[in-house]
């Protein structure tokens, strides 16, 4: 069987590459190195066994040719960050998944006897949601004389002057008291930011479109996925990479808001075999499921557990700042993907071990973050909040 796996240079991709050439396939690589990615080009992780297109998944003919005689798709590729290029994001991460379905379609339609149109051999697309389609998530309130007591809310994006007031929690819309999250479920979805959007855009028109047509596809809504090959470069790339750059360069973590927003970390390892069960099994057909640990973690409580791993003794910075589009808390519910027979098998402490030993192998690792945390701010991605901060 040949795959294709688009952004198969990137974190991931590569790893999905490795996985699908151990297990004997004919792998394509499409992906268009983006310097803020790859600022040094092709990485030396990307296998001489797998074939390689540089192009940008956004170019019809130049995805149409990369998906020529693949039978699955792994469609990776994806534009990350903060700053506000909206157009970008929906041209990337949600048109190019629509252009994959197109293909298939077109490919369909055209090939005859003997002749096997790019696109018509594909049997299964698999896409790279995010868990940020849940906005600020799913939360209850607990007050019992509320009418809205014990139901599912997804509340809206908090304020921005709510934020600037320090005001970091959820409160209920009927009266006003503050509400508990619940772990996310994959038949919500509420997304504010152009990231979270375009994610959302992406998976339904692959689900979506994919059970219209005919054409198997599946999403997953990656929790925040960590490990080896993480982007040196990207300030979106992840709070171990941010983190862990800045306490080797001797700096203490910064959190932003108060710190004690609840996340779930997901090792690399973890993401693959997810990937590698759908890919398998009918029974994803169609379906989004969840890719996370299952498991909450602050963010305070994780920058003392990384600073300690990496035997420093710096206390992480609060500086009453916080950055735009952030949700509040995000745990996966993750009961669906494990009821296919997969389960997380590995923790922070194999997440921390495996980067922390893959960015000691890097080298001068350089002080990247600074120019991306100053951009942010002159974006006004990062905000200060005024007047004394309130949990």
């Amino acid at each position: 069987m040949k795959a294709l796996v688009t952004g198969g240079a990137g974190f991931i991709g590569s790893h999905i590459v490795d996985r699908l050439l151990e297990e004997g396939y004919d792998v394509r690589i499409l992906d268009n190195l983006d310097a803020r990615v790859h600022p040094k080009g092709k990485p030396p992780w990307i296998s001489k066994d797998a074939e390689f297109i540089e192009g940008d998944v956004r170019d019809k003919e130049t995805l149409a040719s990369a998906m020529d005689g693949v039978e699955v798709v792994f469609h990776q590729a994806a534009y990350q960050d903060y700053m506000p290029d909206f157009s970008i994001f929906l041209h990337v991460n949600s048109v190019s998944a629509a252009l994959i379905h197109e293909i298939i379609l077109e490919g369909r339609r055209s090939s005859g006897k003997g002749k096997k149109a790019p696109g018509s051999q594909v049997r299964k697309v698999i896409v790279a949601s995010s868990q940020a389609v849940y906005g600020e998530g799913q939360y209850r309130c607990g007050n019992p004389k509320c009418r809205a007591y014990n139901a599912v809310i997804q509340p809206q994006t908090r304020s921005d002057g709510q934020l600037h007031e320090g005001r970091w929690g959820l409160f209920c819309p009927e009266c006003s008291g503050p509400m508990e999250y619940v772990k996310l479920s994959e038949q919500y979805h509420n997304p504010y930011n152009a990231y979270a959007i375009s994610k959302l855009a992406e998976e339904m028109s692959a689900v979506r479109l994919g059970r219209l047509h005919g054409i198997p596809s599946v999403a997953l809504r990656y929790s925040i996925v960590q490990g080896p090959r993480q982007s040196l470069y990207n300030q979106y790339s992840g709070i171990c990479r941010i983190f862990c750059m800045r306490l080797l360069n001797g700096l203490p973590p910064v959190i932003y808001e108060d710190g004690l927003q609840k996340r779930d970390y997901t090792h690399i390892k973890d993401v693959v075999e997810a990937n590698m069960v759908v890919m398998k099994d009918s029974r994803a057909d169609y379906e989004v499921f969840n890719v996370g640990s299952g498991l909450e973690i602050t963010v305070r409580e994780y920058a003392g557990l990384l600073t300690r791993k990496l035997g420093k003794n710096i206390e992480p910075m609060i500086p009453g700042e916080y950055r735009v589009g952030d949700n509040r808390n995000s745990v996966s519910d993750i009961s669906k993907l494990k009821g296919l027979g997969w389960k997380p098998r590995h923790g922070l402490e194999h997440i921390f071990d495996d980067y922390i030993t893959w960015i000691h192998n890097q080298g001068d690792i350089g002080k990247y973050f600074e120019e991306a945390e100053k951009a942010m701010r002159q974006q006004g991605v990062v905000r200060k909040i005024g007047g004394n901060q309130k949990c």
